[in-house]
């Protein structure tokens, strides 16, 4: 509202008491107008007639909200005391919203002049949405309203599912249900046409029945089902999407605490429906069974480019209860891709084996037509064509079914190679099958990290206490070396103080275990900068940035931190780093104040483009081409080339972690851990989202060890994404477990470790450094250096 992407004309009302009162003055910290929207009459008690409406054109995921009176420079004294929101996906069917548990009044202002700023919990996902003033008493009212949030991508506008049942444990009843599902229930059973807690970014923990974090009843984060309740063996979900997508991948976040006989479901058969009817085959997946972790974890089911506009999946259950907490899709709304089945094989073959077996129908013989001359020359070259792509296809098709032995395979010896997880400080630690004379001990300190190897091969780590500041977002963003963090921190802090008023919140960029990251504009901030930075913001103009909040129940330890993290980043100078530029220590909650990019970061920024061609003309789809593709990866190796230098060990190199500017400006942060929209890269340990294992090396993973050979890995992991516009997540056809196992196969090094695959737009020599950086042995793992002038040389 405030920012301007609102237009005039998508803020309505229901009344205004004058011209200078409309809608399109409701726009918070805004004196246009006569400094607010007034309704045309006075509100009276559980009066609901009058709104304020805002149309945001598509569907918005809307976690916060803010809302002012109207003071008019000391005219006017109105506000509302208390409110109401009611949303719409459709502008049809309204919706109320309540929290968690089950309040629909929301508290407001208390003078004219103060924004008082409301979380949504659970959030909304809409297009419409309706302020509307409640009073105990008759009262004027105006109100200035203002919305944070961000676009649905998922485009999913519905779900149908069975209602949630009831468990008892130990004679209390623990609840089920969706409690904040938005749409119909019919006959207290069936759920139809709205959203609930399966949508509501909230991951439930690994104890089913602690639900402590909102106050409410246990079991609150998870819908469940009953085994003897459905006779068919499954739960059936039906998702209803905006349009017809390609989708690529589900994930369902499942329970997994066998001991209450919960266990993640056995498998899942999805129907597509592109237009009106449904595919006559669907696609069935089983993932692994784990009876040994009880971890809640999330299960993706790889959905095969499969085209539609809606899915119905049935979950088989696995023991006496299936319960979830989550589940998002991952699709493409433009590109069709083209795949090739068994079947479709299977058809082509039989169309060329007719073909063939006409070729061979017998033809006269000089006997029976003495006029007629032979010339079977051209019918010689036909059938050995034929007969080569019928060998060819065989052999695709053989292939197809190796790889399919292959993952059943990896599913058995999953089990039986994987004993124990446990999470540590520094890595997670795996006892798996080593060969005979290798073996591995991992033990972390909160201040010092010594890995003992025996095993031929496979390098010491290296002699020095390691550093690892715990950030506000939850991760340990650099691992640094004691000697050089003395060095770079020994001098006083080279920023400034930065006043918290010109500070104003736009939204909430992600949480973590000791504080909050927000978006923000910063008013004046080019006077605080220092000299030899270059600003790329006109005098005068709001500046947006990222701000770093720590909490202020933090404890003692993460405090420290935080000041310690802020010296390091106050020393660290490279265009494609991002920037500490302020801070607010003088008073709590502290502050750091870095650079933020406009584009956002690289993973949203690329899964909204696609590689130049004729299928992006045809959809009109915005591109980036080849060679941006390269300079973007070339000014990541550059900025990690500069964090080598300093023997910064970044930990958690990925596309969520690169931002972007203009003109493809490229600068490395570590913001990607704190957002729920990434919380399925990280591995779950003891309900909290810490390793993201998809872009670690086998030795970080195994052994602990986090050094830049292991950031080299994630780079060539980094490049895989970029390349294939991250349209899909690493290893995304192996489980978070299969994962693991495959780092073992790293480990024990028999050729049978499985690799990302090449990318379509990916040439051989870009593949060849991707190949490298996984290099099994870190000392044949090339440097940042290295890769940078590698990369630098393909630049036009």
């Amino acid at each position: 509202m405030s920012g301007g992407q609102i237009q005039d004309e998508d803020i309505s009302a229901s009344s205004q008491w004058s011209e200078s009162t409309a809608a399109r003055y409701g726009r918070l910290d805004f004196e246009e107008g006569d400094g607010a929207w007034c309704p045309e009459i006075t509100v009276e008690p559980d009066s609901l007639k009058e709104f304020l409406q805002i149309d945001l054109r598509s569907l918005h995921f809307i976690t916060l909200v803010g809302t002012q009176g109207r003071h008019a420079g000391g005219i006017g004294n109105e506000f509302a005391q208390m409110y109401k929101i009611k949303y719409s996906r459709d502008g049809s069917r309204w919706i109320s919203w309540r929290n968690r548990q089950g309040k629909q009044v929301i508290e407001g202002n208390r003078n004219a002049y103060d924004i008082v700023l409301k979380d949504l919990e659970p959030p909304i996902i809409a297009r419409f949405v309706r302020f509307m003033p409640v009073t105990d008493h008759s009262m004027n009212v105006c109100m200035r309203v203002e919305l944070y949030g961000c676009e649905w991508l998922d485009g999913l506008v519905s779900y149908n599912v069975p209602a949630g049942e009831q468990m008892t444990i130990s004679g209390h009843p623990v609840y089920l249900n969706d409690s904040v599902y938005d749409g119909a229930v019919i006959h207290r059973c069936v759920m139809t046409e709205g959203l609930g807690q399966l949508t509501d970014g909230v991951c439930g923990l690994d104890d089913f029945t602690d639900s402590h974090v909102y106050n409410v009843w246990e079991g609150y984060d998870y819908v469940g089902w009953n085994n003897e309740s459905f006779p068919s063996g499954y739960v059936e979900i039906m998702f209803e999407f905006d349009r017809t997508r390609n989708f690529t991948t589900m994930k369902v976040h499942c329970n997994n605490m066998f001991s209450k006989h919960v266990k993640v479901f056995r498998q899942v058969v999805c129907y597509f429906r592109s237009e009106s009817d449904w595919e006559a085959t669907p696609l069935s997946f089983s993932p692994v069974v784990d009876e040994k972790n009880p971890s809640a974890r999330f299960v993706t089911v790889n959905l095969a480019n499969h085209m539609a506009s809606a899915i119905k999946c049935q979950f088989y259950f696995a023991d006496a209860w299936m319960l979830f907490s989550e589940i998002t899709f991952q699709s493409d709304k433009y590109v069709i891709f083209v795949s090739i089945t068994i079947y479709q094989l299977t058809a082509v073959c039989r169309l060329y084996s007719v073909l063939l077996y006409k070729v061979f129908l017998p033809v006269p013989s000089p006997e029976d037509d003495p006029t007629h001359k032979v010339d079977d020359s051209n019918t010689r070259i036909l059938i050995g064509c034929l007969v080569a792509i019928i060998f060819i296809l065989v052999a695709i098709i053989v292939i197809i079914l190796w790889r399919q032995v292959w993952q059943k395979m990896l599913e058995k010896v999953s089990s039986s190679k994987i004993y124990s997880l446990k999470y540590q400080p520094v890595a997670l630690c795996i006892a798996i099958d080593f060969p005979p004379g290798g073996a591995s001990t991992s033990t972390a300190a909160s201040k010092s990290t010594t890995t003992t190897v025996v095993q031929d091969g496979v390098p010491h780590y290296a002699e020095a206490d390691i550093v690892n500041l715990q950030g506000v977002t939850g991760s340990n963003t650099y691992a640094i070396p004691a000697l050089t963090m003395d060095l770079l921190s020994g001098k006083d802090v080279a920023v400034e103080e930065f006043p918290r008023k010109l500070l104003t919140f736009k939204e909430k960029l992600g949480e973590g275990q000791f504080g909050e990251v927000h978006l923000c504009e910063a008013e004046g901030m080019q006077e605080f900068m220092n000299k030899e930075f270059l600003f790329d913001y006109p005098e005068g103009q709001p500046v947006l940035v990222a701000v770093k909040m720590l909490r202020s129940d933090a404890n003692k330890n993460a405090r420290n931190d935080f000041l310690k993290e802020i010296k390091i980043m106050s020393r660290l100078k490279d265009p494609n780093i991002i920037r500490l530029l302020a801070v607010c220590i003088y008073s709590d909650p502290l502050c750091m104040i870095t650079e933020y990019m406009e584009n956002g970061d690289l993973n949203q920024f690329l899964s909204r483009h696609e590689p130049e061609g004729q299928l992006a003309l045809l959809s009109n789809a915005p591109t980036v081409s080849f060679n941006n593709l390269c300079y973007m990866a070339t000014q990541i190796a550059s900025g990690m080339k500069y964090l080598s230098s300093l023997n910064f060990v970044h930990r958690d190199l990925a596309t969520r972690n690169c931002l972007v500017g203009k003109n493809y400006t490229i600068k490395i942060a570590d913001f990607g851990m704190s957002r729920n929209l990434y919380s399925g890269d990280y591995y779950r340990i003891q309900g909290r989202a810490v390793l993201p294992i998809r872009w670690m090396s086998w030795e970080s993973i195994l052994l602990g060890k986090f050094t830049t050979a292991s950031d080299v890995w994630a780079f060539g992991v980094t490049l895989w994404e970029i390349l294939t516009f991250c349209k899909e997540q690493p290893y995304s056809q192996l489980t978070d477990e299969q994962v693991i196992e495959n780092t073992g196969e790293f480990f024990r090094d028999q050729k049978r470790q499985i690799y990302l695959p090449q990318p379509v737009l990916c040439p051989d020599s870009l593949y060849k450094i991707m190949l490298s950086c996984w290099k099994r042995n870190t000392k044949e793992r090339p440097s940042f250096q290295e890769i940078h002038r590698a990369l630098l040389d393909r630049q036009p």
